[in-house]
């Protein structure tokens, strides 16, 4: 079931607006395109002029997240939102990764509109999905494991999640991905979460993920938004 709730967390997050996006019929570039390699370097340079000599925490659509982050317990400093991240690398003059065409067009949205942006291949996943508070049982495959670490990292009680009905997808609202569900070539479906917490042109960002997908891996997409007065979406 392609649906996606945020009933659960709307209350204590009334700003929270998300758009949950169904891409079908995708050819995923193994690796980046020339044209959206082109098009990063040009997000990555606008990136520095527009933000560099800015703190972090004064770039609005980072600092809405340091204040959710802090709503649900979350106080280290090592564990920031994915466009935090994205943001700071570029800044520091590291170049957005290269993983595959897919994964490198919403990569360069998240970085042009400073929202959190993330996706996984529908086939692997089991909806409905839910932006949600964990639950006992919940289990997480962190993706980011070193070697020799053990990747099976629950989520704490009390932390914001986005899950699936097996499993957690993303722990931290928007922290880091399950290794289970990621984007590769083999893609042929996809769900993708933009998401806002108060700031930002959420419908831009909508439009320019559409076109970038369109252009670079083909296929179709459909959009629905969930938000504290409509907090069930089905593209």
């Amino acid at each position: 079931m392609t649906r996606l709730s945020i009933a659960d967390i709307a209350p204590t997050f009334p700003e929270a607006r998300i758009a949950f996006i169904l891409a079908e019929g995708l050819t995923v570039p193994a690796q980046r395109p020339a044209a959206l390699d082109a098009l990063i370097a040009e997000r990555e340079a606008a990136c520095r002029a527009r933000w560099g000599g800015t703190e972090l925490s004064e770039i609005p659509g980072i600092a809405v997240w340091r204040s959710a982050y802090k709503a649900f317990g979350i106080k280290k400093t090592s564990y920031r939102c994915s466009v935090e991240r994205i943001v700071k690398n570029v800044l520091a003059e590291r170049a957005l990764p290269r993983i595959n065409g897919f994964v490198d067009a919403y990569n360069a949205v998240s970085l042009a509109h400073v929202f959190c942006v993330g996706a996984d291949d529908l086939d692997r996943t089991e909806g409905p999905f839910a932006f949600r508070f964990s639950r006992p049982g919940d289990g997480f495959i962190d993706m980011a494991a070193e070697p020799g670490e053990d990747p099976n990292d629950p989520p704490k009680e009390g932390e914001v999640v986005y899950a699936d009905a097996r499993h957690v997808l993303c722990r931290r609202w928007n922290w880091r991905q399950d290794a289970r569900t990621v984007i590769t070539p083999a893609t042929r479906r996809a769900v993708i979460t933009i998401q806002s917490n108060g700031h930002g042109d959420l419908d831009a960002a909508v439009a320019d993920l559409v076109d970038l997908l369109g252009r670079f891996c083909g296929g179709t997409s459909r959009v629905a938004v969930a938000d504290a007065a409509n907090p069930v979406a089905t593209p």
